[in-house]
């Protein structure tokens, strides 16, 4: 959700500090919001120059062209998701405080500001807003009055905080500083050369320094020019993690692409290729050197529940195939939102598989911690380094996908299920479930689906006609058998997240107990076709299901494997795909419902990168 950026220069004020605010934003636009604003301080100047707007950034740009703010040395800089309070300018952030000498911008929620609020306006306060971070900004400014110590003031106001939020505030009187915070939302350092940075994610800076630095749960952080200084929420020093940023600013631009969503559909055999990389030794022996778990905890593990939400719920159902078939070992998934809300059954023998792109989502995080109250060992897949959700598990397995710019996903969704197929084959070598030469033999399989992949995205055209074609339709069915049940599901999530049309997902074998009601004339339905050379009785049972809906007049549109030529007969369009291992197809069959979506929204004239409503880190429960 929420985008901030925090930038301490040198001394003598310039254009860099409001450049580097605006750049960061516009790298965190993915995140979804609807206003923006800026902060700057410099010394000599008595209060702090503030710009926001209501809607997207380049509103806020074309404020900032008609009245320019002064040249700077420090700034911060918002863009805001409405949670307290509509998308308006008086919303926006950053909010102002001690006589507009403070500015303060927030990503997250307080739970208890009204009763903050009431006791702020009991004490003379004036609110202009509605929202829960002009509170904070004059909860922070009364602490500042008292203590004459912005970072001070910073964790005397963290600790009467109740919720979620990261803070970013500047006073006029310190205009060589930056002070955070962060409970519960993520929060990362940029260490430059001269000059210091914080972001939401490493996107904000990566196009100034690849080195950044991690914060821990509870931590302030105050950056000046030259230094970077780490405290806990009672004052006491701490230290933070550093590490480096492995791709650069180009990997979040469009690369010639019409949208970073079509960039990222094309990164995808990349995306798969390189969470392949570096997994196996020279003895072709799976190695996951990011597992921090004992090998006999794992051994023991006699349940494995996956806990994830949305895009990444459907990776996890794929996971559960394939993992319960090679490893025999039961497999759940749940939403990671409906966890901790059922009392579910874990212990120490229980595997609590995290899945989040982000690594930020709030309602994945609150699971992980529920499940390791309870005992359980959580292992996390997630794509971004330095985020909160690795740090809180027993053991990471990273993706290395990249950055993901489009709200709705793609490579990273490819490249969770490849990450959960090497869990599942590594659980297997370890357990014994598998022989060597049949773990070689999935691995190689594996490796070839970058190129699969590829021959998928290169028949495309076909794909984004038919999808021209239906720029009309009002809703569209998906149907499919065992690992196609997900693919289904998330063809249907894609194309309500980019079209705002009526999709549903259904499990092929559920059409004869109810949603055939739904099926009428030129209905379009799209089917997930397992392989004919896997399971035989599967396919021929959905060739079955494809007849029954033709009979009722529905247009069909099927996900095939090439050579498949049963099918062909009962498919008004087929998209077809290479032949592949049955638990792998997943990989493969996703893509033209990806591409289809995608296409389906723009000929709508639709943003297919930032769709309404949505964001790409969901960082409030």
């Amino acid at each position: 959700m929420c985008g901030i950026v925090g930038y301490v220069g040198p001394a003598e004020a310039s254009s860099r500090p409001l450049d580097v605010a605006l750049d960061g934003l516009r790298r965190l636009e993915y995140r979804g919001y609807d206003s923006a604003g800026v902060a700057l301080v410099a010394p000599g100047r008595d209060d702090v120059a503030v710009a926001k707007k209501s809607g997207k950034l380049a509103n806020l740009v074309e404020e900032l062209d008609a009245r320019p703010l002064p040249g700077a040395t420090a700034s911060i800089g918002h863009t805001r998701w409405a949670t307290h309070g509509g998308p308006t300018d008086v919303n926006a952030h950053p909010h102002l405080a001690d006589g507009g000498r403070l500015a303060v911008i927030h990503n997250g929620i307080v739970e208890n500001f009204a009763s903050l609020r009431a006791g702020l306006v009991a004490d003379g306060a004036v609110l202009l807003s509605e929202t829960d971070t002009e509170v904070t900004a004059h909860l922070l400014a009364r602490e500042y009055r008292a203590t004459g110590d912005l970072t001070s003031a910073m964790a005397a106001t963290a600790r009467q905080l109740e919720g979620t939020f990261t803070l970013l505030a500047v006073h006029a009187d310190a205009p060589g500083t930056v002070v955070g915070a962060r409970h519960d939302s993520p929060l990362v350092v940029g260490l430059g050369d001269g000059e210091n940075f914080l972001g939401s994610d490493v996107a904000a800076f990566v196009a100034s320094t690849h080195e950044a630095l991690e914060l821990a749960q509870d931590q302030v952080v105050t950056i000046t020019a030259t230094s970077v200084e780490v405290s806990d929420f009672d004052g006491a020093p701490a230290e933070g993690k550093r590490f480096t940023v492995d791709w650069d600013a180009a990997a979040a631009e469009k690369g010639g692409f019409d949208s970073f969503m079509d960039k990222e559909i094309h990164d995808q055999p990349q995306a798969v290729a390189d969470t392949l990389l570096g997994r196996s030794d020279a003895q072709g022996r799976l190695v996951l050197d990011d597992l921090r778990i004992d090998e006999s905890v794992l051994r023991s593990v006699d349940k494995i529940i996956v806990i994830a939400c949305g895009t990444a719920a459907y990776a996890g159902h794929v996971a559960k195939y394939a993992i319960e078939h090679w490893c025999r070992i039961p497999v759940e998934v749940e939403l990671a939102h409906e966890f901790r809300y059922r009392d579910p059954i874990v212990d120490a023998r229980t595997l609590v598989v995290a899945i989040s792109q982000s690594g930020e989502t709030m309602d994945t995080l609150m699971a992980v911690r529920h499940a390791r109250e309870q005992g359980a060992t959580v292992l996390s897949i997630v794509n971004t380094h330095g985020s909160t959700i690795p740090r809180e598990s027993d053991a990471v397995l990273y993706t290395h996908a990249g950055p993901e710019i489009a709200v709705a996903s793609t490579k990273a969704f490819l490249s969770q299920i490849t990450a959960a197929y090497l869990l599942g084959l590594y659980l297997a070598q370890l357990r014994g479930n598998k022989y060597p030469d049949e773990i070689a033999t999935l691995l190689d399989e594996l490796r070839d689906m970058p190129r699969k992949v590829r021959t998928v995205i290169e028949r495309s055209e076909y794909v984004r006609a038919t999808a021209r074609s239906m720029a009309d339709a009002d809703k569209v069915l998906f149907l499919g058998r065992h690992v196609g049940f997900p693919v289904a599901l998330e063809g249907a999530l894609k194309l309500k997240e980019l079209a705002y049309i009526h999709a549903e997902g259904f499990a092929a074998g559920e059409l004869k107990h109810g949603p055939i009601a739904l099926i009428d004339a030129g209905q379009p339905v799209f089917v997930v076709v397992p392989s004919p050379h896997g399971r035989d009785q599967l396919h021929s049972k959905i060739v079955s299901n494809i007849q029954e809906i033709r009979a009722r007049g529905a247009r069909t549109l099927v996900i095939a494997e090439d050579g498949d030529d049963e099918v062909r007969r009962y498919a008004d369009e087929i998209f077809w795909i290479p032949q592949s291992p049955s638990l792998l197809q997943p990989l493969l069959a996703v893509v033209p419902l990806q591409i289809f979506a995608m296409a389906l929204a723009g000929a709508k004239g639709l943003d297919v990168d930032q769709p309404r409503n949505l964001a790409k880190s969901v960082t409030v429960e």
